[in-house]
């Protein structure tokens, strides 16, 4: 467990505009996102993304509370910033390396933030890419 120095831990995480602020405390297991809990937040698949380092912690998030806070973005980049959040926070209160490794082996994203953002949109066309057809005759 924790120092007896450490009553919480507050950790951001972000994806394109969504930003995440993560709350970890000693606790029962309860996990709320945006004060929702996590077992009936929906969509559903923003739920399993939410809970992927949950899982992968294991049993050690029994024993501290999470709460997410989440603005801007969509749907799913909330959710990928939340995810990024939550792992880093359990790292940081339980100050377990091994966890850390853990974590970067499933999947790099989980402790660092994507940094890929939406290209903005070019003049002479309907998007970033796609530009009206030239006509040479």
């Amino acid at each position: 467990m924790p120092s007896k120095t450490t009553q919480a831990v507050v950790t951001t995480g972000r994806r394109k505009t969504a930003q995440a602020r993560a709350t970890v405390t000693k606790g029962t297991g309860m996990i709320r996102v945006n004060r929702i809990p996590l077992d009936i937040y929906r969509p559903e698949l923003a739920r399993l993304r939410i809970a992927e380092p949950l899982h992968i912690a294991g049993d050690v998030v029994k024993k501290v509370d999470i709460d997410v806070s989440t603005s801007g973005g969509g749907v799913m980049g909330q959710a990928s910033a939340a995810r990024t959040a939550i792992a880093r926070g359990l790292v940081q209160f339980l100050e377990d390396k091994e966890l850390d490794d853990t974590f970067r082996q499933f999947d790099r994203s989980i402790m660092v933030n994507d940094v890929r953002q939406k290209e903005p949109k070019h003049q002479l066309g309907r998007g970033a890419r796609k530009k009206r057809q030239k006509s040479y005759r």
